[in-house]
């Protein structure tokens, strides 16, 4: 492993705002005590899964200070980048969560979570992957354990196919559709939600892709 790697794993072991799966070995898990013990507030819970370096999370903790947000991601030297800038630029209302999504039920209680953010994840094109895509009745299985009667789940990608998965999904597992946006640049350009771009996005539009964008009823 190298020496920038373990750096980053002592420095998220360090950080108060990143929390390791591994904390729990010997103590309960956070689940249900979220707002109380974790943010100290009574302010609605949002998730960004599969964030990477949450270039998400911290978009929206800045423009929404009355919520909790929390980035999960497995790997963590990617959100020990996150990590850093909530540091830095004293961003209270954000977290990091190192964990597999398999396992969210295990950390968050059921209703706890007002709403879901997933931007552009792994589309897992080959057919033989479709349950590890995070659209996938699988995961929508899990999300529906955790989430809010109000939960809104929203996807952002550049990927076409799974977009189109997606709106199939949504269509099978009878959800609601609360905003549908084919190319967000073009239909909305001026979407201080929608707008905010990851460090992938940039790369996506700087090679000319589509951004695509629907939200969807949890339950």
């Amino acid at each position: 492993m190298g020496k920038n790697k373990l750096k980053r794993f002592s420095d998220n072991a360090r950080f108060d705002h990143v929390i390791e799966h591994t904390d729990f070995q010997d103590q309960p898990k956070p689940k249900g005590k979220w707002q109380s013990e974790i943010f100290g507030n009574k302010n609605p819970v949002v998730l960004e899964l599969a964030c990477g370096a949450g270039d998400y999370a911290l978009g929206l903790a800045e423009k929404y200070p009355n919520k909790n947000f929390v980035g999960i991601d497995i790997k963590g030297s990617r959100i020990w980048k996150g990590a850093k800038v909530a540091k830095k630029e004293s961003i209270d209302n954000v977290r990091f969560l190192r964990l597999l999504i398999d396992h969210l039920d295990d950390y968050f209680a059921p209703g706890e979570v007002s709403e879901i953010w997933i931007t552009f994840p792994d589309p897992h094109l080959k057919v033989r992957n479709r349950r590890k895509r995070l659209t996938s009745p699988k995961f929508l299985k899990i999300y529906k354990k955790i989430a809010s009667d109000s939960c809104t789940i929203n996807l952002k990608t550049d990927s076409p196919s799974l977009y189109k998965y997606t709106l199939e999904i949504i269509e099978q597992e009878k959800r609601n559709i609360q905003k549908r946006v084919d190319d967000v640049y073009v239909e909305r350009p001026d979407d201080k939600d929608l707008t905010i771009k990851t460090f992938y996005e940039k790369m996506h539009l700087k090679n000319g892709r589509t951004i695509q964008f629907v939200s969807f009823s949890a339950h």
